[in-house]
């Protein structure tokens, strides 16, 4: 059985053409020949910026602050549904935010963000796994939370796709 992370230029690819049996994917996903299983990760958002960004010396900042700021984006063949977890086009106050840099990968979205191009939100666990340089991680207060699960091709699902969401599901998801 192979797990790994899929890349989020191409979340679903690699489980369609076998490369992995089974993955963790940021929620939601809504592919009809994909099963989602137990979420495992569940931790509100945070907004990764420059560490001179004038957001950075701001003692508090809101969803709402997004629609002064651009947004790094990695476009299709991503589904904007899934995109629109870490990039929306509007705040929830209904101001519209704007997408910038395009980038593939998540070291093109940190190394946009340190360079002062753009400000992007991000799961909790890259202020634990991606502290680059020049980047801060902000907790929004009204950020919403983040949930990862794991999913799987429904037509190719082994006993051990299935052991495996078992064991999660009875671990239960990690919360932050």
């Amino acid at each position: 059985m192979h797990i790994r992370e899929m890349n989020f230029t191409d979340p679903f690819g690699p489980l369609r053409d076998g490369t992995v049996e089974i993955a963790s994917a940021w929620l939601p996903v809504r592919e009809p020949d994909l099963t989602v299983g137990p979420v495992i990760d569940a931790e509100p958002l945070l907004l990764m910026v420059a560490i001179d960004h004038p957001l950075a010396l701001r003692g508090k900042v809101g969803m709402e602050d997004l629609a002064d700021w651009v947004l790094p984006y990695c476009g299709p063949p991503t589904p904007e549904y899934w995109l629109q977890t870490l990039v929306p086009i509007h705040t929830p106050g209904g101001q519209p935010i704007r997408r910038g840099p395009k980038v593939t990968t998540f070291q093109e979205v940190a190394a946009a963000v340190a360079a002062g191009d753009a400000v992007s939100l991000v799961h909790g666990d890259a202020a634990h796994y991606y502290r680059w340089p020049g980047l801060r991680y902000l907790h929004p207060h009204d950020a919403p939370t983040g949930k990862w699960a794991l999913i799987w091709p429904t037509a190719q699902e082994t006993d051990s796709v299935r052991a495996l969401a078992r064991a999660a599901r009875d671990t239960g998801a990690r919360t932050g």
